[in-house]
């Protein structure tokens, strides 16, 4: 039985990811996805319409992941014991640090190549990025007003919690020490103490 459109842009995604986190964006060809599926290059065009279309899903599927996750990390936590700018935060951060440690090409290919993305997938992105940064920063600015953070610049602690999963996604693997779990812990309580948490 063939592949779907679907299961074969999945597979050519998945190729993709992999050959620009070792090779990277500029010294990988269609011909080198299309034989790491066993698609001849030309053949690959019936799926994406050109190497840059397949940049731009993958950094593109990266931020909607991150923005889904931060949104379902403070996912009814609304007039509930919880609802307190410190709780807010650090399930925003450890979200952010799991996603990373979880997806650690996703966050390379990201910082490596924004500088490879044109537009107007750039442009996507760029967009997609600042509404991730800014939701920290909004989450960052109640505390400050409620008196729950003591920080001078909510922007530049925000750059400095994104900073974190991003880090993370450098050293990070699975099955080494410390876990996982330990990881978004620490980190959560890492972010916490940079804004001066009460």
């Amino acid at each position: 039985m063939g592949r779907t459109g679907s299961e074969r842009s999945g597979e050519i995604l998945a190729a993709a990811l992999d050959l620009f986190t070792r090779l990277g964006y500029e010294a990988t060809t269609m011909a080198d996805i299309g034989a790491a599926i066993g698609v001849r290059g030309p053949s690959l065009y019936r799926h994406v319409a050109s190497k840059q279309d397949i940049l731009a899903q993958i950094m593109t599927r990266t931020m909607t992941e991150l923005l889904g996750a931060h949104r379902s990390a403070l996912a009814g936590l609304a007039g509930t014991a919880q609802d307190d700018p410190v709780e807010r935060l650090r399930r925003a951060t450890e979200a952010h640090v799991r996603y990373h440690a979880r997806h650690r090409r996703e966050a390379f290919i990201g910082n490596r190549e924004i500088r490879s993305l044109v537009a107007p997938g750039r442009a996507r992105v760029l967009t997609l990025r600042s509404e991730y940064e800014r939701c920290f920063r909004d989450l960052i600015e109640t505390g400050i007003q409620a008196g729950r953070f003591d920080v001078t610049s909510a922007r530049l602690a925000s750059y400095a919690i994104l900073d974190l999963g991003m880090g993370v996604a450098v050293w990070f693997r699975d099955g080494g020490e410390p876990g996982e779990d330990a990881v978004v812990w620490q980190y959560g309580q890492f972010a916490l103490r940079l804004v001066g948490a009460r």
